[in-house]
């Protein structure tokens, strides 16, 4: 599986698992665990989630899935932005690190950009990355423009990553964020790589393009979405799957390789941005 290298010199894969909606329903709950797992048995060590994710019940999943193979695990968590002040992420961070059973995340996010300056938040990175609790520190939901201001900060060159939402039917980062980003040795994770549940994801699938490649392949249109971003230089991709099928069809989707042929039927499908466009946010 290709790798994608951090600004710290951290190698992860470029393939992950997303855990939105998880750790909801405790009904569910052991087929989640049991998903993660399956994941990680197939090489999908990096797990993304979130204290907002089931207000903490998708961390309790992920801390029951990684238990006992900690060593195998690449834990990506955020930060609400009411919690960013240099107190408030101190301990959302002790909560996390309960909730998931570990004594290190490996990587932490401030989920998206709210009203507690971006100083005090570095601030707050910097110490938990000095104590230990965290090995890297970056951002979720940057634009240009946010990116520009917090690399200008005190600590900003120390941003890891950027996670924004990327896939085949947004492609707007492509105009200014993705090529700076590269630049700057920085890279993107995109979330809902495959659009979010329900009619968005639907319309993608769907696409007369995307359907006839995949039969070129003899893979499914998912794998191709996926197949598509894992080819972009310094891109994370973290589809969610809680079904065990699932999850093996995201782990194919690694071996699929896309011809200059099918990327140009895709860019017809799906055309690159012509234009700045304000950044796309689930």
């Amino acid at each position: 599986m290709n790798t994608v290298t951090m600004r710290s010199g951290s190698v992860i894969p470029a393939l992950g698992q997303g855990t939105w909606n998880m750790g909801e329903d405790p009904a569910r709950r052991q087929a989640e665990i049991g998903a993660l797992q399956l994941g990680m048995d197939l090489g999908l060590g990096l797990i993304d989630t979130a204290e907002m994710y089931g207000e903490g019940g998708a961390e309790e999943v992920v801390g029951a899935a990684i238990a006992g193979r900690r060593e195998q695990a690449f834990i990506v968590s955020k930060v609400y932005p009411h919690n960013a002040d240099r107190r408030g992420v101190k301990a959302a961070c002790e909560r996390s690190l309960q909730r998931l059973k570990t004594d290190r995340i490996d990587l932490y996010l401030l989920h998206w950009r709210g009203a507690v300056p971006l100083s005090e938040t570095l601030d707050a990175f910097q110490a938990l990355r000095k104590e230990g609790k965290i090995l890297d520190f970056g951002v979720s939901n940057f634009d240009m423009g946010d990116m520009l201001e917090a690399e200008a900060l005190p600590g900003g060159r120390g941003i890891a990553l950027n996670q924004v939402l990327f896939n085949l039917v947004k492609r707007g980062i492509e105009w200014d964020l993705l090529p700076w980003s590269r630049k700057q040795g920085m890279p993107v994770m995109a979330y809902s790589p495959l659009e979010s549940a329900g009619r968005e994801r639907d319309r993608l699938l769907a696409n007369p393009a995307l359907v006839a490649v995949a039969q070129r392949h003899g893979c499914t249109p998912a794998q191709v979405a996926l197949a598509w971003l894992l080819r972009q230089e310094g891109v994370v991709a973290i589809p969610k799957a809680a079904d065990p099928a699932h999850v093996r069809d995201n782990r194919a989707a690694a071996e699929v390789a896309l011809t200059a042929f099918d990327l140009e039927d895709l860019d017809r499908a799906f055309p690159p941005p012509a234009k700045r466009q304000p950044l796309a946010m689930r």
